[in-house]
């Protein structure tokens, strides 16, 4: 490490320098699901991405060690849905390792192709994935909206510094 005039002092990349940067990058939080062979599977993630207008196609970023994996892996279509500020906990559930995500107090249905849906959120999308793109120990998947519902009320959860927050005007 060296100091540098103007840049301050610097590390040389890292698995820790990624994760310390990405901390102050403020990012909206989602909940991806899928119809798994053992029932429904889903993970929080931060890494959504609006792609492609035409056609309307999204990204989002899985590991390839989640437990969720072997179901995207495997499903055409995938759940995404963008949680208000009101679901800190659900934001939790879905991102906490052994959760029982699907049991109460999650409230969801069975969607459009089989996709668990989850209530309450400000938007969800239902997704056709179209590619799986290998990306060190994640996939980068990519997937075409074929319906949804951007009409929940309220503001926006953000994942900032470690933690669930609201917008602060």
């Amino acid at each position: 490490m060296t100091a540098t005039p103007g840049l301050g002092t610097y590390q040389l990349a890292s698995p820790e320098l990624l994760r310390s940067v990405f901390r102050r990058h403020a990012a909206g939080v989602a909940v991806i699901t899928a119809q798994g062979g053992g029932g429904p599977v889903g993970f929080t993630a931060t890494s959504l991405t609006s792609v492609s207008a035409e056609p309307p196609i999204i990204s989002f970023g899985v590991g390839s060690g989640a437990s969720s994996w072997p179901a995207i892996s495997e499903s055409d279509h995938v759940g995404v849905h963008i949680l208000g500020e009101h679901q800190r906990e659900l934001a939790a559930t879905f991102a906490r390792s052994g959760a029982d995500r699907f049991g109460a107090p999650t409230r969801w249905r069975a969607g459009p192709e089989s996709v668990p849906v989850l209530d309450d959120v400000l938007a969800w999308l239902v997704c056709r994935i179209v590619a799986r793109v290998p990306a060190g120990d994640h996939r980068i998947v990519l997937a075409e909206v074929v319906l949804g519902d951007p009409s929940g009320a309220g503001s926006p959860l953000l994942y900032h510094q470690g933690r669930f927050n609201g917008l602060r005007d």
